[in-house]
């Protein structure tokens, strides 16, 4: 068995973690202290984009009252939404497979790093992550090719061909065409039918057992 890609970089929300409940409603109380009612249904859009384009390309607001609206989330998202939050089935299992074949595994996500990191000691799995890049309180390394440049300036400058970026939203996915590295989809996260397709993703898997399995492949012996 060997590594399909030496250094693998996971996405967190929607990738490792299914955090709807804590994302959707403390997006929903950020919008209530603005006077706007919104069923929790109705905002699974926002799991995994940035906070600050979500409140400003899907409500109109303005900078200024996005970045507002990102402080009010997160008033309710430190406190309760942080732990309303699940690890997929078989992720765990996933990353020990892949630390004992010898990959090098980064968590890359858009969420603020004080909270990725919470979220990756809360459900014992930080052992697992050699580099862990989010992005700050302040807005700073908002945007996933500015994470995934992080991690590869993390891990010395790799072989870009040695790199391979997972995630469940078109931003994953985008982000790793920009810093020219391959990418894989995961339709069992949050994104719209046909989103990763569109996007340009290299492989799409549908459950963390394929990822796994594709992550690691069997090596063929000549005859």
């Amino acid at each position: 068995m060997r590594m399909r890609y030496k250094y693998v970089l996971f996405d967190l929300d929607g990738t490792l973690t299914d955090p709807k409940e804590g994302i959707t409603k403390s997006f929903q109380y950020a919008l209530q202290f603005f006077d706007i009612q919104e069923e929790l249904s109705n905002l699974l859009k926002v799991i995994g984009p940035p906070l600050l384009d979500s409140f400003m390309d899907f409500y109109g607001f303005t900078r200024e009252k996005a970045e507002a609206a990102v402080e009010k989330y997160r008033e309710r998202f430190r406190e309760k939404g942080i732990y309303e939050n699940a690890l997929y089935p078989g992720v765990q299992e996933m990353l020990l497979d892949l630390k004992s074949h010898g990959a090098k595994i980064a968590l890359a996500t858009s969420k603020p790093q004080l909270f990725a990191l919470q979220i990756l000691e809360h459900f014992a799995i930080e052992k697992y992550f050699d580099v862990k890049v989010g992005s700050e309180l302040d807005g700073t390394r908002n945007y996933k090719d500015e994470v995934i440049e992080e991690v590869l300036c993390q891990f010395g400058f790799p072989n870009r061909r040695e790199v391979l970026m997972v995630g469940d939203r078109k931003h994953d996915i985008l982000g790793a065409k920009k810093c020219g590295i391959d990418s894989a989809g995961v339709s069992f996260g949050y994104a719209e039918p046909g989103e990763l397709e569109a996007a340009g993703a290299d492989y799409i898997l549908h459950s963390v057992k394929d990822l796994q399995m594709f992550l690691i492949q069997e090596e063929t012996k000549d005859l």
